[in-house]
């Protein structure tokens, strides 16, 4: 197909394919943090007079925060350790410009037997979503604050 004969097509329709296999789930966390809200938040603000647009920005998004944060730190997480979809896909071609960490890793591991420094980059790639979840965590944090 002419989408995986240039780079910048292959990811877009990699991009495209993730995020169709991913929203459902991210949906459903916020969808989960909605129904933790108290309806009577939006009683109350209905009789002080705030508007609609107010109310979401001033109720619902503090309060979505949380789940917000949740599901940015599952699908980053995920985003880092993606193996499946471009290996299917395109198997990290054309040339290597849709070659994800994970394919890297296995690559490394599996085809060249280099056991060593396969297990080095899969470590690095366990501190490197440590690091972006203890970020995402302390801007949380300091925005609650």
């Amino acid at each position: 197909m002419i989408w995986f004969n240039s780079p910048r097509w292959a990811f877009a329709a990699i991009c495209i394919a993730i995020i169709w296999k991913t929203s459902s789930f991210v949906a459903l966390i916020i969808l989960a943090g909605l129904q933790t809200i108290p309806r009577s938040l939006y009683e109350a603000a209905d009789v002080d007079g705030a508007r609609p647009l107010r109310q979401f920005l001033e109720i619902t998004l503090p309060l979505l925060r949380p789940s917000i944060a949740v599901a940015l730190i599952f699908r980053t997480i995920t985003a880092l350790q993606t193996f499946d979809i471009p290996t299917m896909m395109t198997g990290g071609g054309p040339g290597t410009s849709t070659t994800t960490l994970a394919m890297y890793i296995h690559q490394n591991t599996v085809s060249f037997l280099d056991l060593g420094y396969g297990s080095a980059l899969a470590v690095m790639m366990f501190v490197l979503s440590m690091g972006v979840t203890a970020l995402y965590l302390r801007m949380l944090r300091s925005r609650a604050g």
